[in-house]
């Protein structure tokens, strides 16, 4: 576990509940009852560090491939979605492009004008039209939340959900669901990691340096924290999986159950691309994935969706959660 997480108290998954239990722990992969803990994949206290932090004097920020600039306060502002490349997705509707003040959040700014996401969000580019107004009706009503209370990503979503009218879910999910979704994460199964200070809800490489075991951990992180504080929807991200993860992995999405009756497959498709309103998982972040298999797990998800996820989840360990994520995160979508 990174240096900081040692010090803090995180959750951990009890297996006799299947709820998260709070106690401090000073390894990735120390077990506090039947099941490891699991708070990497819920990065906390992001660090305003300097070294990691993006200039703040108001000079107009610009990338190389392209000739926009914004101000740092206009790249941090949830009123704006940061647009470097226009020309590479569909005119945004407002509810994506600015959202609504000082309620309704611009969608764009968090899941980027291509619908891409980061690993703290979920990306929604190709998500089936229902299954992203379903789920934002979820976020309405509190069928979907968090397994751990206080990320910023989850609660922005929550109360911009639920300010938003029938009218801006519906233009919200037409416009995600038009778009292509393309991968940007690199997999790589590793025994060792660069050691990590968190930046925006996610992992950042120390500017000191050092490595440190990966142990039944997922570390994502993007390969230019500098690209990723602008928002560019071109960061490269790169995942650390346990080694052996990616195949194992592939067993359990084809063959999970007693009989393969839970295999990923049946329901999302043999490619994993989705079906129907079944919504596709290759090539998604790996670690919004073990989110997601957790909050199934623990009951942060509920509704209809949950009711077809939850015997699913219930027999997965640990090692399962994390396995099955490496190998649909390492897939092309």
């Amino acid at each position: 576990m990174t240096g900081q997480y040692a010090r803090m108290a995180v959750a951990c998954i009890c297996a006799g509940l299947g709820a998260l239990l709070v106690t401090a722990c000073g390894s990735p992969v120390e077990e506090q009852s039947e099941q490891p803990t699991i708070a990497w994949a819920y990065p906390m206290a992001p660090a305003a560090n300097g070294s990691q932090r993006s200039a703040e004097n108001g000079e107009p920020q610009q990338l190389n491939e392209t000739q926009v600039t914004y101000s740092m306060a206009e790249i941090r502002s949830p009123w704006l979605a940061v647009d470097w490349f226009p020309a590479e997705h569909p005119d945004m509707p407002q509810v994506v492009s600015i959202g609504r003040e000082p309620v309704v959040r611009a969608c764009g700014h968090c899941h980027l004008p291509t619908g891409n996401g980061r690993p703290e969000n979920a990306p929604l580019a190709g998500l089936p039209r229902d299954y992203i107004i379903e789920q934002l009706r979820a976020f309405q009503t509190g069928e979907r939340k968090s397994s751990v209370a206080g990320r910023n990503p989850i609660d922005f979503m929550v109360s911009t959900a639920q300010a938003m009218t029938t009218e801006e879910i519906e233009a919200a999910a037409d416009y995600f669901s038009g778009l292509n979704y393309r991968s940007m994460t690199s997999v790589r199964e590793a025994e060792q990691v660069p050691v990590t200070l968190t930046t925006d809800w996610i992992y950042s490489r120390d500017p000191a340096g050092g490595s440190e075991p990966l142990g039944m951990r997922i570390i994502e992180m993007p390969e230019e924290i500098e690209r990723f504080e602008l928002r560019d929807p071109r960061t490269a991200y790169v995942a650390y999986v346990p080694e052996g993860s990616i195949a194992r992995g592939e067993a359990l999405a084809r063959n999970w159950g007693e009989s393969g009756q839970f295999a990923c497959t049946a329901c999302h498709g043999e490619d994993l691309l989705g079906l129907g309103n079944v919504p596709p998982l290759a090539g998604r972040s790996p670690t919004y994935l073990v989110r997601q298999l957790n909050d199934f797990r623990t009951g942060a998800r509920i509704g209809p969706v949950a009711a077809l996820m939850t015997p699913v989840v219930e027999p997965m360990q640990y090692e399962d959660m994390v396995a099955l994520a490496a190998f649909l995160g390492a897939l092309q979508p």
